[in-house]
């Protein structure tokens, strides 16, 4: 029985970890990160950072989310999970058309550059992560935990500050995100790292390339 118990404790924690780390609310802990860290970005207005964030949770979290039960009701997903690899299919490209349009919305606002680029690259890895789906299971939540840990290295080189705890942060949330899909047995590991791989690699090299 006390093995029972700790496995269903394991499990929900992975659960629990899963869902604070969803790839949807990365931009968002991203835009956080990138308005509290001790740089140039700290100091823009209140009004342009609450649109901005404002901005996200509409498109890019409140709409997705907000079309599960429809995507349900139509034998699209079976669940809120999705974890299977064919059912990701549709939600996935509604995704990344989102992030195409908050990507048209941001670029006529006069922000910097670092945080336009920052919005593009989530684009640019949905539409990777979708491609990527229609062969093989990927790890979306490696993906974006990925992308969290290259948002905080470039935000720290290219503002030439040490953001230590951030980083350290960033990475052990990837650690517990990687450890809970294996948990739950979403992923396996070559799922999750090759997620990491992507997310780090392609949010870093976007960025360095556009901006």
């Amino acid at each position: 029985m006390d093995t029972t118990v700790k496995r269903n404790f394991q499990d929900t924690l992975a659960s629990v970890f899963s869902i604070l780390l969803h790839p949807l609310l990365i931009p968002v802990y991203g835009l956080i990160i990138i308005f509290s860290a001790p740089t140039m970005f700290g100091y823009l207005p209140f009004n342009v950072k609450k649109l901005l964030l404002l901005i996200v949770l509409v498109d890019n979290i409140f709409i997705p989310v907000s079309l599960l039960p429809f995507f349900i009701h139509r034998n699209i997903i079976s669940s809120w999970i999705i974890s299977d690899r064919k059912e990701r299919t549709i939600p996935l490209i509604m995704t990344t058309a989102l992030y195409a349009a908050t990507s048209f919305i941001i670029f006529r606002f006069p922000l910097p550059l670092f945080l336009k680029s920052f919005i593009y690259s989530f684009f640019f890895l949905s539409l990777a992560v979708t491609l990527i789906n229609l062969r093989w299971n990927i790890s979306i939540h490696s993906v974006g935990a990925g992308a969290l840990i290259a948002m905080v290295f470039i935000l720290s080189l290219r503002m030439h500050t040490p953001l230590t705890e951030y980083m350290i942060s960033s990475i052990i949330a990837a650690g517990l995100v990687l450890s809970s899909r294996l948990k739950l047995n979403y992923h396996n590991p070559l799922q999750v790292w090759s997620g990491l791989f992507i997310g780090l690699t392609g949010f870093s090299l976007f960025m360095i390339i556009v901006n």
